[in-house]
């Protein structure tokens, strides 16, 4: 099964291409966080957004979306932009034919550590134990979206 998880927003979109064989651990096929400037239009980064998502759709070809549900904080203004981002991604999955899979911050924190209160340092920790990772990430966004497809696969079974 091949899956291409997200971390969604709309300055930094996390994504990650992860693939689970039966027999196998999962392997990190590809990942990258995806930047849009803050002096473009809202309209152009998701425009932005939504191509850059479906060139790694058409380019991976995964069988499944999964994406990370959104967690309101006090910024409502942000926490709009992040959900119009995620209804643009998601959109983009569905056109392409993928079933769509949403987990919560709790759902991928116990997956990845095994704690539902595990912080970011936690996660980034764990990651290189779950998955071989071949590259330096610099943003967390890339290993959340990591994380996610890491909690999907846990998730699924595969046949």
């Amino acid at each position: 099964m091949r899956i291409i998880s997200i971390d969604p927003g709309y300055e930094r979109v996390g994504i990650a291409v992860v693939e689970k064989k039966s027999s196998r651990k999962e392997e990190l096929i590809y990942s990258d966080c995806f930047q849009t400037s803050s002096k473009s239009p809202i309209t152009e980064r998701f425009l932005l957004i939504g191509k850059e998502i479906e060139k790694v759709i058409q380019k991976y070809k995964p069988e499944t979306m999964a994406i990370e549900t959104l967690f309101f904080n006090s910024n409502q203004k942000t926490a709009m932009k992040v959900s119009e981002a995620r209804g643009i991604i998601i959109y983009q999955a569905l056109a392409n034919g993928l079933s769509v899979f949403e987990y919560t911050p709790l759902q991928i924190k116990i997956a990845v550590t095994g704690y539902g209160r595990g912080d970011k340092k936690q996660i980034i920790a764990m990651i290189p134990h779950l998955i071989k990772v071949e590259k330096e990430i610099k943003y967390d966004d890339e290993y959340d979206a990591i994380a996610v497809g890491l909690t999907h696969s846990a998730c699924c079974k595969i046949n």
